[in-house]
């Protein structure tokens, strides 16, 4: 086999069952060590069973709705609805908490988590694939059901919270975006322009690459514990280009409270002061 054959290869992988089976493992373990996951499992394991599917297929859901396509259609596989299943039972209901403790083990988790990225390329092509079919060579059509597709889990976690009883608008991810929501965006872009052809490059290719990228990232991170973003440099540089990004909101509200300790500290000093005063004059009054 030769080496350039190594990338073709690669993007006829089939995802069922191993690389499906990681991503869903990957999903109900990150649902488990959310906080109050596991309560909610003993009150009402349907509501637990329900956000377990909203993590696994939360992109299949999402662009199925801004393609107009019915929402309950990822059920019509029984095959990986029943494998997710069983995943989700047997991460929270395992004796002992076998599983998640065998699969927390660092070096299974790291695996695990590489080829979850796996996937998330195969949904990043298939949806702008998918939307290209119904909206011929529409980008930003294209760009937004890839990016759905191969982020929908986060992008929905809003909903899926809801189901847990949970609600925290501040945790949007259009307001403040976590890594994988950023790398499922670029992705979508590169796979649209590739595509359209805009992008001088085979598909094959570009999955390969962009793959490496998100498996070598995501380790790197995992064993750093690092949860900076690798596009923080560029986000600054460019944010300060494009839209004057000079202070955040959280420095000036703390140099606010500063000068208005300071003057306030001024104001009290000079008042008490005065009070003595008056204090010292009427004393000499009396006498």
């Amino acid at each position: 086999m030769e080496l350039g054959q190594v990338p073709l290869l690669f993007s006829r992988l089939p995802m069922f069952p191993f690389f499906d089976a990681a991503h869903y493992l990957a999903s109900v373990m990150a649902l488990k060590e959310q906080r109050g996951a596991v309560e909610v499992s003993r009150q009402s394991p349907i509501a637990c069973w329900f956000s377990a599917m909203l993590y696994c297929f939360g992109g299949s859901i999402l662009s199925s709705l801004m393609l107009a396509e019915p929402p309950v259609g990822f059920l019509a596989n029984s095959t990986n609805i029943f494998l997710a299943s069983s995943v989700w039972y047997l991460v929270f209901f395992c004796p002992h908490d076998i599983i998640y403790r065998c699969f927390s083990f660092l070096p299974l988790r790291l695996m695990i988590a590489g080829m979850k990225e796996v996937t998330r390329t195969w949904k990043i092509t298939a949806g702008v694939a998918h939307a290209n079919s119904h909206y011929k060579n529409a980008w930003l059509i294209m760009v937004a059901v890839g990016w759905a597709r191969g982020a929908g889990g986060g992008l929905i976690s809003n909903f899926e919270q809801l189901v847990r009883g949970v609600w925290k608008p501040e945790s949007n991810e259009l307001l403040k975006m976590s890594y994988p929501v950023k790398v499922a965006l670029v992705g979508a872009v590169l796979f649209t322009l590739q595509h359209a052809q805009n992008l001088p490059i085979a598909r094959h290719n570009l999955m390969f690459f962009y793959t490496t990228f998100l498996v070598v990232t995501k380790v790197t991170m995992m064993l750093t514990q690092s949860a900076v973003s690798p596009f923080a440099p560029f986000e600054s540089v460019l944010g300060r280009m494009l839209f004057g990004w000079q202070q955040t909101p959280s420095k000036v509200k703390g140099e606010a409270r500063v000068s208005s300790n300071g003057t306030s500290s001024v104001c009290d000093r000079s008042a008490g002061e005065a009070s003595e005063s008056i204090k010292k004059g009427q004393a000499k009054k009396t006498e």
